[in-house]
């Protein structure tokens, strides 16, 4: 029994002993011993390179280095992570448009090279040495292509019948002349082509433009491009941005307004356009600026509840005063179907002025005298490219040399 229980005491102290060796072993493990000779040494993190400057001691690591990204010697591992301060773009630099005088004399070949075909094709028939009714009927046909209307045609070859068998024989330069004088007596010379930008009897209050016409014609482009014209001419423009329905619009003209040094006034996408409207005459008071143009929505002619609404927008306006201008952009490619678009805004809204676009691209000249006729007002302004100072004002004498190639 003695034997036993001291068998159990050795047992006991030997486990004791090993237990104390594995926890010592331990422990030295996880001490840290400083190098023999000094004091510990604390190693600080390398300093942060310098745009431009290598790394001093740093290891060489693969990978993509510096000099792929910008900054020469060091490689992508250690790169610091530096605060970038973005740069604000700097605001474009205004642009001074050249004056508007003169400025379709200045466009006529781009206007001459796509309406020569009407004034060359009546020279060519006037020229024929019998003139016959066939020959009077090609005349007759030459002008309803080129949409100058049934009545306007009619009365003009009704001049020239007469004026020809008057003048017996007919040399070229008299048949020019002839044919020129005419032309302008359709066009029209007496018309007032003034685009009105200042109230009479009231002080301090700018003028106040509207432009309507239906999404396609270059309305929102025809906008910026006028501002451009009058700013040309001396006057400081604020522009409304009431065609709240295409999204782009308000963009497009804020963009044309900045090229100009023009103000521009918008309000929420899908937002009230005479609100819009009625906010951008109220900072052209406060502004003390010329004129303010107003953008319109570009409605289809044949939804009425918009058109309505068009009629809100120029109601809205004049509670602050009347418009001074009410002016229809009409694409002069569409023909007829312009002349039904002219028809129905004008019961909407009082049209005082008609702005004919892409007038270069086409070789139907006389839908200036068809809109004229259609709506007793005339053309006051012309598109004659794509080009920031391609809207000129209309000048009769000058569309009708273009006409004739000359």
């Amino acid at each position: 029994m003695e034997i036993v229980i001291l068998l159990v005491v050795i047992a006991v102290v030997a486990l004791g002993a090993i237990s104390g060796l594995l926890i010592s072993g331990r422990r030295k493990k996880k001490e840290v011993r400083p190098p023999q000779g000094g004091a510990p040494t604390i190693t600080a993190p390398p300093a942060e390179p310098h745009v431009g400057e290598e790394a001093e001691g740093a290891p060489e690591a693969p990978g993509r280095t510096v000099d792929e990204v910008g900054l020469p010697g060091a490689t992508e591992a250690p790169l610091a992570t530096e605060e970038v301060v973005e740069e604000l773009p700097e605001a474009p630099a205004v642009e001074v448009p050249p004056p508007s005088a003169g400025r379709l004399v200045r466009l006529r070949s781009r206007l001459s090279r796509s309406q020569t075909s009407l004034g060359k094709g009546l020279l060519t028939l006037l020229s024929r040495d019998r003139l016959d009714e066939d020959t009077w009927e090609e005349i007759e046909d030459t002008l309803l292509t080129a949409d100058v209307g049934v009545a306007p045609t009619q009365e003009l070859v009704d001049r020239l019948r007469e004026r020809v068998r008057v003048l017996g024989t007919r040399t070229p330069d008299e048949l020019r002349a002839l044919l020129r004088e005419e032309l302008l007596n359709l066009v029209g010379t007496e018309a007032d082509r003034t685009v009105h930008t200042e109230t009479s009897g009231v002080e301090d209050r700018p003028g106040v433009i509207l432009v309507v016409g239906v999404n396609g014609t270059g309305k929102t482009t025809t906008t910026g491009k006028l501002a451009r014209v009058l700013v040309a001419d001396g006057k400081s423009v604020v522009l409304g941005a009431a065609d709240t329905f295409r999204a782009a619009a308000a963009d497009q003209l804020q963009t044309w307004g900045e090229r100009v040094g023009a103000r521009t006034v918008r309000g929420p996408e899908a937002g009230d356009p005479a609100s819009v409207a009625f906010d951008a005459v109220k900072e052209g008071v406060d502004e003390g600026a010329d004129v303010v143009l107003v953008d319109t929505a570009g409605r289809l002619h044949t939804k009425t509840g918009l058109m309505d609404e068009l009629g809100k927008v120029k109601r809205v306006v004049e509670k602050q005063g009347p418009v001074d201008e009410v002016l229809l952009v009409l694409d002069a490619t569409t023909g007829q179907n312009g002349l039904v678009q002219a028809r129905v805004f004008a019961e909407v809204v009082d049209i005082t002025g008609i702005v004919l676009t892409k007038l270069d691209g086409t070789a139907k000249g006389g839908i200036v005298v068809a809109v004229q006729r259609e709506l007793g007002v005339p053309v006051k302004l012309v598109g004659l490219g794509e080009g920031p100072d391609d809207l000129a004002p209309f000048e009769p004498e000058a569309f009708v040399d273009a006409l004739l190639g000359d």
